[in-house]
């Protein structure tokens, strides 16, 4: 069996590898899937629906998964529903050839529904395996190298995106995107598979063992939401929630009211991601400076720029601002939740905990995302963002109150 050094280096190298291809997947496939509906003319409770619909799902699995995945082996359940959920992405590639514009949307909407099922068992798997295989001393360094290479590729993956589909005719330049994403889906669950346990542990805890649930544990943890952990996870809802309320905002703005290109769209994107890789490279000095508690109240109180400028703009140039500052913002905020989050949850009880914070990030992508839509169509969707502004201020308060 290797030593623990060496298998800690391996998999601190396929963690990276993996985050970096994931990053072409959200660059591409991902990330231009809502303006891919929108240009179908999707209707924004639509576009709510490929966002939020997977939380529908995620809600109603997340709890009775954790007594599946505590039988399990986190590392193997995690590259094993990776296999699952990232096939999704192949199928989007043939959809123009096969159903009209709009049996493409209805598509979409069931490909995103069936993929978010072995989807809801990555998420949780993945945190606790993560918490496992990374321990405390460099998680900071781990988090910081993922959030810079992630967001390094999907600047690229974005940037380059965007000029295709600029060029290639429609919907083929869509279906390239697809592909490439796909490519990228493959390789990120190609990596997780190369992960394994640590030998014993290294300035840390030894890796949980993974033993059968005992009869008289009960299915839901409801004894978490009364612990200290229950503000918590009430604050991480607020945040999820206002973080989605501009997204099915955001596609139908870009298109209908701003009139930007693809290129355009994708040029913006690429600025937030590149300035997402500037704040994750100063990341951990500021985390040693400060820790991840302030980090993760600042860049959530200023989180709200994105689509303050936004809504403001009325050509690309305010949207690249927004893209910019928004940019820098989540790339603290980001690392900030997911360092704090591990600071909170016991070592010994990690699926339960992360089962719970995802039915909070779940629910908090399905209130924020139908809010977002019913605001958009209500107020109008200049002034629906600017409301999301105030939202994410609202629940940066939040976790400054509880997390």
């Amino acid at each position: 069996m290797p030593d623990t050094a060496s298998t800690l280096r391996s998999n601190f190298r396929n963690l990276y590898a993996d985050v970096f291809w994931y990053g072409v997947l959200a660059g591409s496939a991902i990330a231009f899937l809502s303006v891919y509906a929108a240009r179908l003319n999707a209707s924004g409770f639509q576009i709510s629906l490929i966002t939020g619909g997977p939380a529908v799902v995620n809600l109603i699995m997340s709890l009775p998964a954790v007594r599946w995945i505590e039988n399990r082996s986190l590392i193997r359940t995690a590259f094993n529903t990776a296999v699952a959920h990232r096939i999704g992405y192949f199928v989007l590639i043939p959809l123009p050839w096969l159903i009209t514009q709009v049996g493409q949307v209805w598509a979409i909407v069931a490909i995103t529904l069936l993929i978010a099922i072995p989807g809801t068992l990555l998420a949780i798997s993945f945190n606790s395996m993560f918490a496992e295989v990374v321990p405390s001393r460099w998680r900071a360094e781990v988090v910081g190298r993922r959030n810079a290479l992630v967001s390094i590729s999907m600047t690229v993956a974005t940037f380059l995106c965007g000029i295709l589909l600029d060029r290639v005719v429609f919907p083929l330049n869509y279906q390239i995107v697809f592909g490439i994403g796909a490519v990228g889906a493959a390789m990120s669950t190609y990596h997780l598979g190369r992960i394994t346990p640590l030998a014993s542990p290294m300035g840390a805890a030894a890796p949980t063992p993974q033993l059968p649930v005992a009869n008289h544990k009960p299915l839901i943890r409801l004894d978490l939401l009364r612990s200290a952990f229950g503000p918590l996870l009430l604050a991480y809802f607020c945040f999820y929630a206002s973080q989605h309320i501009p997204v099915p905002i955001n596609p139908l703005f870009w298109v209908q009211v701003l009139h930007l290109t693809d290129g355009e769209i994708g040029a913006g994107n690429a600025m937030f991601y590149a300035m997402m890789t500037v704040a994750s490279m100063v990341l951990p000095r500021l985390t040693a400076r400060y820790g991840h508690r302030k980090i993760l109240v600042v860049g959530a109180l200023f989180y709200g720029i994105y689509p303050l400028l936004t809504s403001l703009a009325w050509d690309s140039k305010l949207f690249w601002a927004a893209s910019i500052t928004g940019g820098a913002m989540w790339g603290i905020t980001n690392a900030g939740l997911l360092n704090r989050l591990m600071e909170r949850v016991p070592a010994g009880d990690r699926p339960a905990h992360m089962a719970w914070h995802n039915v909070a990030f779940n629910l908090g992508i399905l209130s924020g995302s139908l809010f977002g839509a019913g605001l958009g169509g209500s107020v109008g969707l200049r002034y629906g963002l600017l409301a999301a502004a105030a939202l994410r201020f609202a629940s940066g308060i939040a976790l400054l109150l509880w997390a």
